[in-house]
């Protein structure tokens, strides 16, 4: 866009005026803005205080002044704008955010107006904002219509006025000898809010201002709060003590400045900065001058020269916007926006539409020219801005001779073209759904490994066969065919397909072939279903839906791995799932875990392989039980034989809809009657929709023995002990303090005193210094308790039911060791369990977790299993411990001593488990010691290197649970 004209004869505008555009670690809307300015004909100056230095800005945008200013930090704002109103050597400047439009004729015209009026400082119009979504923008007034000519001879009439009905002035065009002053005056480190209050307070003590009657800017709308967590209202409003001592204090810095205010008195104008305080705060409160209203919803989903645009029910026509021309620079702004993505909601709501469009792009087996070409009209349709998707239908329109909508599509090809458009790959691999998708890619075989692997699979009679279950209760051809499509396209073909549809036949066919057609109806499926399984002849059994993908390498990998499984019943897989919004999503889920299975259902029991031939002698899919047929088998696999031949496999097998987690009476019924067969009269109740809790309702009421280490600790341990005698709702403990020798008076008379209190608390001293593992296991020996608690004397107990919670798992007999929640004051999660093998050697799961988050595939809602949990806070069986010789008090002297202790409850054949409905104040910071951690990884090889409760798929540094890097599969081991 250029400027037009200049309204002031003379010298050229980048002689008189310069631009600053101020950037930090956002290059796309840095490229985007001076793709906006370019061939503005003012100078511009960029501040940017990226970590890196944007070089090919510099090459693309050679008539910009760029500087790299790192030193300067995001909250080091005030240090870049000192530096750069002291770089400016041009009369006249403005500030630009680097995500704002100011409007290259109002720059020109306000430049103008100042040169006209020396006596004014400053001179701006008026700001609309936008906020930019996948295919739309939304256009919002902004500013009101106020006063726009400040004109008085007094200083104090013109700030008083100003800030009464505040538009901010610091995108204005302001005199730059004005800005260098009031930067020179500005005392460090001064807060963001007050930066923003003393501009404009000192602008207009100095000089007139003027609000011309033009539009000027278009700002990004602050849709996420400020970044510098900062309100202008708040330092302004608040009546607490400090906020009312920081307004003095702002105050009377304005007073001791020299300004244009004529005979008042330091403290006059002390108290004129008051009362402007005052009236700035009732405009914005009332706003009187600042208030957004969407005016105009533009969409554009078409190619063409104007977007189409929906008026709001309000519309301002005394604001200068209404006009054809101003509508005209919208267009071009709003273009420059959908060409060059930036925003982060705007990036949000593009992933899925350029997920999708990649998928439509695909070429498949049995496409034409005609199915590629109407895909990409589709692909077109969700947004034309896809200059792939344009280049990819112009070429398929030219194949096919249909010229007449080759031109204007050539058209906006080129206008794509004429600016520096996004590339979809690139954009869809900065994206989470790009990320994975790269991701499933790298662990495809090559064409050499394919062959391999056929070749050892004919070694074995072609390898197991695999029956897929379709079921189409929806009738929807589209879906079935992209499940046809992604069978197809994959690896490994040795399967047979039983399409259970509720629509119309498409064939005639019989269970000999490998597509076979059953009508059912939704009453009926489940019988259908279990008579297709006795005629199917398959090896393995899958159920899945039309719809769900099939990985290109995860059949064969499974083949492959199944080969030598001749124990393994069941096999679950990992899978990607598609979310509502259109997203994908990995679920990599643990080894079989038996809590997780009953806590989960929706995300743990879908698609699993199934030996056939168990299937029919369990009696198929339970009808009774129509909305849980997955979950409901593997509960009575479980029942019929354990969790022993339930595997996993670290592979997505499918890319399918995720399902909304949602109350489900199947689940609960199932699950119910497994509970109940297992001998318990049990509860199964659902604080979160789609997981479950069971209540197992033992009857037993166990002694429980509660330990807390003593070693000098007083300030520590007085706390932790008040919390668990005043919020321990069970009353069938003792508490058994393990003093390890300590020295302290005060200490140790305070132990006397709660010796002598009764026999709920007990003191095992020992008279020599001893390690914490031997101190921990004299006081476990001691303690009479059927369970032990070993709790950290530095944490504090949180809810009144926790030792109910802990017995409810731990009078399993499947369960060696339950543990709970760990949280900080502030109610963020500090530990739920311990990851083995990650960062330096054992890390705390879910840490940094926000306290209502629910974490990695509900986890932090749900009981499930882990491998290891902390001391700070864990259960176990006094005989189980005693019979695993306690705490090691050799190589885990200090540390690893529970991670230890629950590996060898492992090794014993129990389970771990965590819960929610324990939860305990603790730092959760799992301490390092290269010699205990080296003797953990010797004692304990294959957990340190695959934790079998997390997902070999997971990352290893970073934040547990995150997606770990692009890595193949050794298919080499798999094929040799």
């Amino acid at each position: 866009m250029h400027v037009e004209h200049i309204a002031q004869e003379g010298a050229a505008l980048k002689e008189r005026f310069t631009l600053v555009i101020i950037s930090h670690e956002r290059p796309a809307f840095l490229r985007r803005t001076l793709q906006y300015y370019q061939g503005f004909s003012g100078k511009v100056l960029v501040l940017d205080s990226s970590r890196e230095a944007a070089d090919d800005l510099v090459q693309d945008y050679p008539e910009v002044d760029y500087r790299h200013l790192p030193a300067f930090s995001y909250k080091g704002l005030q240090d870049k704008l000192v530096y750069g109103v002291a770089q400016v050597n041009t009369p006249y400047m403005a500030f630009a955010a680097d995500d704002d439009f100011l409007l290259h004729d109002a720059l020109a015209e306000s430049v103008a107006f100042l040169e006209a009026n020396p006596e004014y400082g400053l001179c701006h119009g008026y700001g609309m904002m936008y906020l930019a979504r996948g295919t739309e923008v939304n256009f919002y007034r902004r500013d009101k219509r106020v006063c726009e000519d400040y004109n008085s001879d007094l200083s104090e009439e013109r700030v008083l006025d100003f800030l009464g009905q505040f538009l901010p002035p610091f995108y204005a065009v302001t005199r730059t000898d004005l800005l260098q002053q009031w930067y020179a005056v500005l005392p460090a480190n001064t807060s963001f809010e007050w930066q923003e209050i003393g501009h404009a307070f000192y602008l207009l003590a100095c000089a007139k201002a003027r609000i011309l009657p033009i539009p000027y800017a278009v700002r990004e709308v602050n849709y996420g709060g400020s970044e510098h967590n900062t309100n202008v209202l708040t330092v302004l409003t608040y009546t607490d003590s400090k906020s009312v001592a920081e307004r003095e204090a702002f105050a009377q810095f304005l007073a001791s400045t020299p300004m244009g205010f004529r005979n008042k008195t330091p403290d006059q104008i002390k108290h004129i900065a008051l009362m402007s305080f005052t009236a700035m705060a009732r405009g914005l409160q009332s706003g009187r001058a600042l208030e957004a209203c969407m005016i105009v919803r533009s969409e554009w989903s078409q190619p063409g020269a104007e977007p189409v645009r929906f008026f709001g029910e309000k519309q301002f026509v005394e604001m200068p916007f209404y006009n054809k021309t101003m509508f005209d620079l919208l267009a071009r702004i709003e273009f420059l926006i959908h060409a060059m993505p930036a925003g982060r909601l705007q990036l949000q709501e593009l992933e899925p539409i350029l997920l999708r469009q990649s998928e439509l792009m695909q070429v498949h087996a049995n496409d034409t020219e005609r199915t590629i070409k109407s895909r990409l009209w589709e692909a077109l349709g969700l947004s034309p801005f896809n200059r792939t998707v344009v280049e990819r239908l112009l070429k398929s329109l030219r194949a096919t001779g249909d010229d007449e909508e080759v031109a204007p599509l050539q058209g906006w090809f080129e206008r794509l073209c004429s600016v520096p458009a996004y590339d979809r790959k690139i954009l869809l691999d900065s994206m989470a759904s790009g990320r994975l998708l790269n991701w499933l890619e790298a662990r495809n075989p090559t064409a050499v490994q394919v062959r391999l692997a056929n070749k050892r699979l004919a070694r074995h009679a072609g390898g197991p066969t695999f029956g897929i279950l379709l079921l189409d209760l929806d009738a929807d051809m589209f879906k079935l065919q992209a499940t046809f499509d992604s069978l197809m396209a994959g690896h490994y073909k040795a399967f047979k397909i039983v399409v259970l549809t509720t629509g119309d036949l498409p064939a005639n066919t019989t269970p000999e072939q490998t597509v076979h057609f059953v009508k059912v109806t939704a009453e009926d499926h489940v019988d259908k279903l279990n008579r297709a399984l006795t005629t199917l002849g398959t090896d393995w059994v899958i159920l899945v839906e039309a719809g769900d993908c099939f990985t290109a390498g995860g059949l064969l990998r499974a083949s492959l791995e199944l080969l030598e499984a001749d124990g393994c019943r069941a096999v679950a897989m990992d899978e990607v799932m598609r979310q509502a919004d259109g997203t994908l999503v990995e679920v990599l889920r643990p080894g079989a875990s038996l809590d997780m299975l009953q806590s989960v259902p929706g995300l743990m029991a879908r698609h699993w392989l199934v030996r056939r031939e168990l299937l029919l002698e369990v009696g198929g899919y339970d009808a009774e039980f129509a909305r849980a047929l997955e979950f409901d088998l593997l509960l009575r696999l479980i029942g019929q034989g354990g969790l022993a031949g339930l595997a996993h496999l670290a592979e997505p097998l499918l890319i399918g809809q995720a399902r909304v987690l949602e109350s489900n009476e199947h689940e609960r019924a199932s699950l119910t009657r497994q509970v109940i067969q297992r001998g318990y009269p049990g509860q199964v109740s659902s604080a979160k929709p789609g997981t479950y809790q069971i209540d197992y309702r033992h009857e037993a009421r166990p002694l429980v023995s509660i330990v807390l280490y003593c070693q000098d600790n007083m300030e520590q341990l007085q706390p932790c002990l008040v919390s668990v005698l005043q919020r321990t709702r069970y009353r069938n403990h003792e508490i058994v303090i393990a003093d390890n020798n300590s020295q302290s008076p005060q200490l140790l008379a305070w132990l006397s005193s709660l010796s002598a209190g009764g026999d709920r608390i007990r003191v095992v001293r020992s008279e020599q210094t001893i390690s914490p593992s031997a101190m921990t296991n004299l006081a476990c020996q001691q303690a009479i308790g059927e369970y032990l608690v070993l709790l950290a004397s530095d944490g504090e107990v949180v809810n009144a039911n926790w030792l109910e919670s802990l017995l409810n798992q731990a009078q399993r007999p499947e369960v060696g060791i339950v543990g709970g929640k760990l949280l900080d004051r502030a109610g963020t999660v500090t530990q739920a369990g311990l990851v083995l093998g990650f960062g330096a050697g054992v890390a705390p799961a879910l840490a940094g977790e926000g306290k209502d988050a629910a974490g990695y595939m509900q986890r932090l809602h749900v009981e499930h299993n882990v491998s290891a949990l902390s001391a700070a806070c864990l259960m176990i069986r006094k005989e189980l411990y005693l019979a695993l010789e306690g705490l090691d008090e050799v190589d885990f002297m200090t540390h690893y001593a529970d991670v230890d202790l629950c590996l060898k409850s492992a090794q014993a054949g129990y389970l771990t488990v965590w819960t929610p409905q324990v939860q305990v104040i603790h730092h959760g910071a799992v301490g390092h010691e290269e010699a205990a951690l080296q003797a953990l990884r010797e004692k304990w090889p294959g957990y340190l290197e695959n934790d079998p409760a997390y997902n070999a798929s997971h990352a290893r540094t970073g934040r547990t649970f995150g997606l770990g890097a692009p890595t193949a599969v050794e298919w080499e081991v798999l094929v040799g």
